[in-house]
């Protein structure tokens, strides 16, 4: 069953209409102060205000700890409430799941960069854009909290337990730390990818060597499950992407390559020697950046892709991006269905 201390972070966290338990009011603060003193992240030891990013890396832990404690505790209440207690609160404490998801891979993102110009808010929303309680105080906080549309999902009618974890991707990824590396993330979404080397590089390849930046992972109990990419100035990145990635990845892998291989490698390899289709200016022009996203098939929360998204979009809009399209063939029913699910 739930212990005391379970039941007590459940009632902090709704506890009045206008008035937050401790735990709610100590992720609110925590979240307020670390995006307000973002600037001093990255500051050198050797720096005057070199204490200043030492303060913010504290209180960002702290957050992370915080975070972590509410996703466990939604994952126990999932296995040990008793049915009814659980259909009428879950909803509630689901919302809080993803959004503190989003959130604490969102400050963690904000501890990697150095982002000279403050973090960009949309004007004021209308009063009904936002819910009230913990849940709309958060949404508020982020960067993208005006676009509602985001922000409202239907809970699932079979909740999960399952535990995740979303961050950026680190250095260490792309070092290949204790035999990980950033092709593993991509690797994990696709079924046989140990025999298609190619496919990784398709997923994500452009993204990862040319806008790490904006890359990040979601992973569970079994490792990598999902990720979230994007490019801040698309027009740029595609251009990138053509005129110097696409040959090197052509010269690595010939077209002859995935001959007599099986036909998920054969069409791998073809994918980066077929010419990518041109993206209207009037486009780029009204969404600047480009984004692309995906999960493993055993994700079946869709909260879970949704923190996804929140996390990448709060990136792009905290350096000034305006809008962000995808790229997805009209053919490929499953993408379709996945990004129509997020809004």
């Amino acid at each position: 069953p739930l212990t005391l201390e379970e039941v007590r972070m459940l009632v902090e966290l709704f506890y009045l209409p206008y008035h937050h338990g401790a735990l709610a009011q100590d992720l609110l603060e925590h979240f307020r102060w670390l995006r307000a003193n973002s600037l001093s992240v990255g500051v050198p030891a050797t720096a005057p205000d070199a204490c200043g990013g030492t303060q913010w890396r504290g209180r960002a832990q702290s957050f992370q700890l915080l975070c972590a404690r509410t996703c466990r505790l939604h994952s126990r209440f999932v296995s040990t409430a008793g049915r009814a207690l659980l259909y009428d609160l879950h909803p509630y404490l689901w919302d809080i799941r993803n959004m503190l998801l989003a959130a604490s891979a969102f400050v963690l993102w904000l501890g990697c960069q150095s982002i000279t110009a403050p973090i960009l808010l949309g004007r004021d929303a209308e009063p009904w854009a936002r819910r009230g309680g913990l849940f709309g105080e958060l949404q508020a906080l982020l960067p993208v909290g005006n676009s509602c549309d985001l922000f409202y999902h239907p809970p699932p009618l079979f909740p999960s337990s399952q535990l995740y974890l979303l961050r950026p991707l680190l250095p260490l990824d792309k070092l290949g730390h204790e035999g990980r590396s950033c092709s593993e993330v991509s690797q994990g979404l696709q079924a046989q990818l140990s025999h298609a080397p190619a496919l990784p590089g398709r997923l994500l390849g452009s993204f990862l060597s040319l806008s790490p930046e904006y890359t990040f992972v979601l992973e569970d109990e079994g490792g990598p499950c999902g990720y979230a990419a994007g490019a801040l100035h698309a027009e740029g990145f595609l251009q990138q992407r053509d005129s110097s990635w696409l040959p090197a990845i052509r010269h690595k892998y010939p077209p002859d390559l995935g001959t007599g291989g099986p036909a998920l490698g054969q069409e791998a390899v073809l994918f980066f020697h077929a010419e990518p289709l041109a993206v209207p200016q009037p486009v780029l022009r009204r969404f600047p950046s480009l984004v692309q996203l995906g999960t493993a098939p055993r994700v079946l929360d869709v909260g879970a892709s949704r923190s996804l998204a929140l996390c990448l979009l709060s990136a792009l809009r905290a350096n000034g991006s305006r809008g962000v399209f995808c790229q997805v063939s009209d053919t490929d029913r499953q993408q379709l269905s996945f990004y129509s699910k997020l809004g």
